[in-house]
């Protein structure tokens, strides 16, 4: 699938406009069905977001997914497209093309070598399916046509039966992301689910700021709460707040205004340790560093001191302690904003496309996959699951 200069052709059965993930799955698989198929995208690489995904090793999928790992107005609206298309076999692709990979924490598959082998087995499989690959192309105008599509764009005008979108939202601006296929959605009369940052690290504004930039770098093991939802991993402080796996788990749920929660301790039972603590006349402050280090415990006493030694303490007193460390409540300022975020919640609302085919309700031949519908994962290789399972079904029918 070389990068073309202009169209080969002016018909298309197929063109996708969105070279990213969800876009070069499926382009490969319905070219596989011997359909022609055309993709085009704005920018001038392909998949750029796999490129850096994964601090450039790319969790591409995850051994256990279950539609519970996905944020959508509608939830059984995954169901459909995971199980019929399970990482399994995402796993027997990659293996395929001899792509060595990993398994970390919860599941997560890593590449060992670089994303870039997981571009170029796309590109391979595209290739093997006679795609056609059009980059730095900008899409000036989408018409529909009867019985198909006319797209005028910056290399001429072209034609399809079947029109897929799959232009992702809008997290990293500076890879060419945009609101083109929401803007698309829109045109032919599908609601949109407003657009805002997922899986992105939480701001503060001051004194707190100031207090978690002091602790820049430090990393910690915690439970984190928000909306009633439920996450353990690391938690790394940074100078503008929280970031890290969990942060950006429960940044999917949070809203302005709402707090989150944090256990610093959910490896053990601090009231438990505390009254151990009391009976052995041992100091709070030395405790308290070799659990969350010293520069973080120090921190943490300057905020929240305990007012009476720990040898006079009453058990409610130790019970309020052991609450602070294990109920520690926070109201961020905001998200660190799309630069930042891993993807983008809201998207196309769910309920005008099809589960099955992806191909809207009320408009035949037009289709939406990926990160463009108002789907999204965990952080864990979800989001990549979902581009792979959505790309896989629409390309069985377009």
């Amino acid at each position: 699938m070389t990068d073309q200069l202009g169209f080969n052709q002016k018909h298309y059965d197929v063109i996708i406009i969105g070279a990213g993930a969800a876009g070069l799955m499926c382009a490969a698989q319905a070219g596989y069905r011997a359909r022609s198929v055309l993709v085009l995208d704005h920018a001038p690489k392909a998949a750029a977001k796999i490129r850096i995904s994964g601090g450039g090793k790319c969790n591409f999928t995850n051994l256990d997914v279950k539609p519970e790992h996905y944020i959508c107005t509608n939830p059984h609206f995954v169901k459909s497209a995971l199980a019929r298309y399970p990482s399994s076999v995402f796993i027997e692709l990659v293996e395929r093309h001899g792509i060595d990979y990993e398994q970390r924490a919860h599941g997560q598959l890593f590449t060992t070598q670089g994303a870039g082998q997981i571009i170029q087995m796309l590109r391979t499989e595209a290739d093997w399916a006679g795609v056609e690959l059009v980059l730095g192309c900008q899409i000036q105008r989408v018409s529909a046509l009867e019985g198909g599509y006319a797209l005028a764009t910056s290399q001429g005008d072209v034609y399809c039966q079947s029109l897929v979108i799959a232009t992702g939202g809008l997290a990293y601006p500076k890879l060419k992301a945009s609101n083109f296929g929401m803007q698309i959605a829109q045109q032919f009369g599908l609601n949109v689910i407003k657009s805002q940052p997922g899986l992105v690290p939480l701001v503060f504004k001051s004194p707190w700021k100031e207090w978690f930039a002091n602790l820049a770098g430090l990393s910690l093991e915690v439970e984190m709460t928000c909306q009633g939802k439920v996450f353990r991993e690391a938690m790394l402080i940074t100078h503008q707040g929280i970031s890290g796996p969990v942060v950006l788990q429960v940044s999917n749920y949070w809203q302005p205004g709402r707090p989150i929660m944090i256990n610093l301790f959910p490896q053990c039972d601090v009231y438990a340790e505390l009254k151990q603590l009391k009976a052995q006349n041992r100091p709070l402050a030395k405790w308290l560093a070799q659990k969350v280090t010293k520069s973080f415990s120090q921190a943490w006493l300057q905020k929240y001191p305990f007012d009476n030694a720990l040898a006079t303490a009453t058990d409610q007193a130790l019970q309020d302690y052991a609450r602070n460390l294990t109920h520690w409540t926070l109201y961020p300022e905001d998200t660190a904003g799309y630069n930042k975020a891993e993807v983008s919640l809201g998207g196309v609302d769910t309920d005008a496309v099809s589960s099955k085919t992806f191909e809207a309700l009320q408009q035949p031949g037009l289709y939406f996959i990926g990160e463009v519908l108002d789907v999204t994962g965990h952080l864990g290789g979800y989001n990549f699951q979902w581009a792979w399972a959505s790309g896989q079904a629409c390309a069985q029918v377009v």
